[in-house]
């Protein structure tokens, strides 16, 4: 099966996401806004459904859809960085400026070593939705 380009693109973002064929990704702050071809593109390049936060597995991948008024995210960062192995990755998913729920950068690095994180990077990840990188300090040293 030959793939359009745009399913290629949208496969380049699970891949720009770090993801791999076995990961098991986690998925918190689900709803009806978030873009699903970038859910199914992650699930596809793992080879697994994404789990819920009713989960009790460990993960390699977080990615926590976030909007301005969900409440307060270095708690919600806290719970997501539970999960996860030693090498995992906390990606925060916001709507991009002027969409509706956007989030300041700001408010991420600011929550995120509340939360033991640190931010590593950012990503364009669909044309309504951009992705901040966290990891834990520890995590970020080894890949240097």
């Amino acid at each position: 099966m030959v793939a359009a380009a745009g399913d290629a693109g949208k496969a380049d973002i699970a891949g720009r996401l770090g993801i791999e064929s076995g990961m098991v990704v986690q998925e918190l702050g689900w709803d009806s806004d978030v873009d699903e071809e970038i859910r199914n593109a992650v699930e596809e390049r793992c080879g697994d459904d994404l789990v819920d936060e009713d989960s009790d597995e460990v993960v390699d991948v977080v990615l926590l859809w976030w909007r301005d008024g969900d409440g307060d995210l270095a708690d919600a960062l806290i719970g997501a960085g539970t999960p996860l192995t030693e090498s995992g990755v906390v990606w925060v998913l916001t709507p991009k400026t002027g969409r509706p729920g956007h989030v300041e950068p700001s408010e991420i690095a600011e929550a995120a070593p509340t939360a033991g994180l640190s931010q590593t990077s950012n990503v364009s990840v669909s044309e309504d939705w951009a992705g901040a990188r966290l990891v834990a300090p520890r995590a970020a040293k080894s890949r240097r």
